[in-house]
């Protein structure tokens, strides 16, 4: 099964220095039916001003991991970390039994990135933090596998988070494809963060996404397509 995700109808913020699509019901956004996918709860696409960003805020038993689409983002958090993250760069955090945090752009551009949510699969954890400096290549007409299940022997992804899920992006240009695989049981949202592309026969463009259910899909650019899948059990 598949369900196309107009980034049009997203729930949208515009606080100047800010912009941002929500994928799932956040902030002042709130739809009851379009609160989570599986354990995919928070998916927002932002956009932040140079020298503006998100000042020191808690966070508590959520996995949290930031992908840079452009720009500069800088992360300081209560454990003591403190660094800046380029394009095609992923950082996680576990909020475990608390953290707090903030993410700034120090930059001179324009920052976008993805912040995902992800459900753990217990409470309590203890906090964690780390990055993975990916060079952009790594995705160039394949998979490049960015997160996994702690104990995913099966998995090559750097970062480990506490659920069942597999994090991927790709950056396809034409006449590259590629196949995203969800077997009986499981289930995948889709986000073409930039270009455009036909995904499983559905046309997405810029900010789009597809929700997958229990089916492979192939991925066909139109021109370019940079492609983020997150793959999980089935709700």
């Amino acid at each position: 099964m598949l369900r196309y995700v107009d980034s049009k109808k997203m729930g949208r913020a515009d606080h100047g220095w800010l912009n941002s699509h929500f994928h799932f019901s956040f902030d002042q956004y709130y739809n009851p039916k379009n609160m989570q996918f599986g354990a995919l709860r928070v998916l927002n696409d932002d956009t932040v001003q140079p020298g503006e960003g998100f000042g020191t805020h808690p966070h508590r038993d959520m996995e949290i991991i930031s992908y840079v689409v452009d720009g500069e983002l800088t992360h300081a958090d209560s454990m003591k970390n403190e660094e800046t993250l380029t394009r095609g760069m992923a950082q996680y955090m576990s909020a475990g039994t608390g953290v707090r945090h903030s993410e700034y752009n120090k930059g001179g551009g324009i920052l976008r990135f993805l912040q995902i949510w992800i459900l753990p699969d217990a409470e309590g954890y203890r906090p964690n933090y780390g990055s993975v400096r990916f060079e952009f290549a790594e995705r160039e007409g394949k998979w490049l596998s960015i997160a996994a299940r702690n104990g995913d022997e099966k998995s090559s992804a750097p970062i480990r988070v506490h659920a069942d899920i597999n994090m991927q992006a790709t950056f396809l240009r034409d006449g590259e494809s590629a196949t995203l695989k969800v077997a009986p049981g499981r289930q995948a949202y889709i986000v073409l963060i930039e270009g455009n592309a036909d995904i499983g026969g559905v046309k997405l463009t810029e900010r789009d996404a597809l929700e997958v259910i229990g089916e492979d899909v192939v991925i066909t650019p139109d021109g370019l397509a940079h492609v983020l899948a997150i793959e999980m059990a089935q709700a």
